[in-house]
């Protein structure tokens, strides 16, 4: 196969793009692949074609809406499965390929990318973070983590608009950044969801490497090692969040990894690191005190004193009580505190502020059992964090366990249930760690192929075992799409099985909602 570039033309095209670092640069005539059409996809085709690149798009499948509408832009797209590399990409000799977040480091136009004369690889943050000053060159503050980023996405986002500023929730939430860059109206601040697929692809140096004003990674566990291939390699991922941090890297205490990320990261002279944790704080950091949620860094006598953000006897009848939402709560308030924000306007903030739909989100209470949807636990540390929130459970888990063992999460957890309901078709692993840890549990499996079943069949086996003092707790630790279309498509129709078993008997519930997109 033909390379794409000689490697003078190699050269030649990695100076040009040094020099691509503001939205008036000299985007004009670029040739940049890109390869999807998703959400984030046609974000970054729309954004090339508006700076005046050429752009071709590489995709295994199309939405037919965004191919009129890339006709209509002046984007070349091809429908290819891209198993291999396409003969219009070597034909195109690109100078830039922009990849989505769910393309593998393997696949094979990456790795054609990388021999072909060293074609630069971006993402779309990279992108993003390069054409930042569109309308107004916002701060970002970055916010990853195996779990718990969106929900401190948008409370990091609330307590800042809470305070005055134009403040967007953006990156893995659902809005692509570069949306919000071009958001006619500017932004103050970015609050930037980031997955670890996302972050595999930012530079830490250079001129697309990224300066947030804060960051933070939330906590770290084994996931998506299919797609990284070792847990080292997803941890360097999330790590890189912490790089070129202008002013506080925010990290959890009960999470070793995340303050050796901090301690190894090349931040900006300044920066602070700042921890949270439900202990008690010490200086410059966020904690519980006796039930009170507490601010110990930003403030001067923060060696003798503490400020009060709210306690944890308000928080729980907003259902914000769960011990993984209080740290997600300290965290986004520490994030907020970097940017200036009072601690009363994050106490006042929280008084209208709700969780996601399918997460942790009671469906109903009827008979002295609670039926809980947390659909949104789509690994083991979700899933982990949501059965310490209740003592005696009826646990609906399984789906598509991405390579990640759950063997120890079972181990850690039979003390609290009651029975086990499996579903999904990595059944078989999650069956043997409850026959293995428990023999003597209740377990069941639902075996049916039928998505429109599955959530019914495993109702009604948890409603036939659940007592008064019980929750059913759907906490899956497992992604969906193996029977369901998203893991909100998969709560939803937890949702409607409990109410069809229930009818009348049902109390407590609230409709569902769709979040933001998996993953």
């Amino acid at each position: 196969m033909a390379a794409a570039v000689t490697g003078s033309d190699a050269a030649a095209a990695r100076a040009r793009l040094d020099t691509l670092t503001s939205w008036n640069a000299e985007w004009r005539g670029l040739r940049v692949a890109v390869l999807g059409l998703g959400v984030t996809g046609f974000a970054v085709a729309d954004t090339l074609t508006e700076l005046g690149a050429d752009v071709l798009v590489l995709a295994p499948s199309v939405d037919d809406d965004r191919a009129r509408i890339l006709e209509v832009i002046g984007a070349t797209l091809v429908r290819h499965p891209l198993d291999a590399v396409p003969d219009e990409l070597v034909s195109f000799a690109p100078e830039l390929i922009v990849v989505s977040p769910g393309f593998h480091p393997d696949h094979p136009v990456l790795e054609w990318a990388a021999g072909a004369g060293g074609v630069a690889v971006w993402g779309d943050i990279e992108l993003a973070w390069r054409v930042r000053d569109k309308v107004n060159a916002a701060e970002w503050i970055l916010v990853t983590g195996t779990n718990g980023k969106t929900t401190t996405v948008q409370l990091a986002a609330t307590f800042l608009a809470a305070n005055g500023l134009r403040a967007a929730p953006c990156g893995n939430i659902g809005v692509p950044v570069l949306d919000a860059v071009r958001d006619p109206g500017g932004f103050d601040v970015l609050v930037v969801e980031l997955s670890s697929y996302q972050l595999h692809h930012l530079s830490k140096t250079g001129p697309g490497a990224l300066h947030p004003w804060a960051s933070v990674c939330l906590n770290i566990a084994d996931d998506h090692l299919d797609w990284h291939g070792s847990p080292e390699a997803y941890r360097a991922a999330k790590a890189t969040v912490y790089e070129n941090t202008k002013v506080a890297c925010v990290y959890n205490r009960a999470d070793e990894a995340t303050m050796h990320m901090v301690e190894e990261a090349e931040v900006e002279d300044g920066a602070r690191a700042i921890g949270f944790g439900l202990d008690v704080p010490g200086p410059s950091d966020f904690g519980v005190v006796e039930g009170i949620l507490c601010d110990r860094a930003f403030l001067d006598e923060r060696r003798t004193a503490a400020l009060e953000i709210i306690t944890v006897a308000e928080l729980e009848p907003r259902g914000l009580g769960a011990p993984h939402v209080v740290a997600n709560i300290l965290a986004a308030s520490a994030l907020a505190r970097s940017y200036g924000v009072p601690v009363g306007v994050i106490h006042d903030a929280l008084g209208d502020f709700r969780l996601d739909a399918h997460r942790i989100e009671q469906v109903a209470d009827a008979g002295g059992i609670r039926w809980i949807d947390d659909s949104k636990a789509t690994n083991p540390h979700a899933a982990e964090a949501s059965l310490r929130a209740f003592p005696r459970v009826v646990w609906i888990v399984g789906g598509l366990l991405k390579g990640v063992d759950a063997d120890a999460l079972v181990a850690a957890h039979v003390g609290r249930l009651r029975a086990a309901i499996v579903i999904g078709v990595d059944r078989t692993a999650l069956a043997a760690a409850f026959r293995r840890h428990a023999p003597e549990l209740p377990l069941f499996e639902v075996t049916t192929d039928d998505t429109e079943n599955v959530m019914p069949e495993a109702v009604a086996l948890a409603a036939s075992v659940a007592e008064p003092g019980d929750t059913v707790l759907l906490a899956p630790a497992a992604a969906s799409m193996d029977q369901f279309a998203d893991y909100a498509d998969r709560g939803r129709r937890f949702h409607e099985a409990v109410r069809a078993r229930l009818g009348g008997e049902a109390d407590g519930g609230s409709a569902p909602h769709d979040p933001s997109a998996e993953g």
